[in-house]
């Protein structure tokens, strides 16, 4: 059972640290975007949600501080989702098409994030498989 439990951790968290790794690579179109989006302080945010998406990608896969890790990644999901995905200001068809299904799987993706975070920060899971160090940072 351990070696599903790091598969899903890397499978998990995959999509994160690579796109942790975009943010910081891709700065100035990312800034771009975040501006054409309307978001104050754009490159700020843009280094915020990259770091946050990198630090919990690295924590849940590391099998370290994953409450911490999955938190970082649920609040910022929701927040992409409601600022960067909002479908419903969409007028043509196939842009609000495209907006729902990114706010849908961030949406998804912030729900899987959750319920990781209160499993671990419950107490609920205390064995998430091999892990470097301590699993939980909320729960001392």
């Amino acid at each position: 059972m351990n070696a599903i439990l790091v598969i899903g951790r890397i499978f998990f968290a995959f999509i994160f640290i690579t796109s942790g790794i975009a943010h910081f690579a891709k700065l100035e179109a990312m800034t771009g975007y975040a501006k054409y989006k309307k978001l104050p302080a754009a490159k700020l945010g843009v280094l915020a949600s990259g770091l946050f998406f990198l630090l919990g990608g690295l924590y849940i896969v590391a099998g370290i501080w994953v409450d911490l890790g999955a938190l970082l990644l649920a609040i910022t999901l929701i927040i992409a989702a409601v600022i960067f995905h909002n479908f419903w200001k969409e007028t043509d068809a196939t842009a609000k098409q495209n907006e729902m299904i990114a706010f849908n799987k961030n949406l998804g993706l912030a729900g899987a994030a959750l319920i990781l975070f209160a499993l671990i920060a419950s107490g609920h899971v205390t064995d998430f498989g091999p892990h470097v160090g301590n699993i939980s940072f909320f729960n001392k």
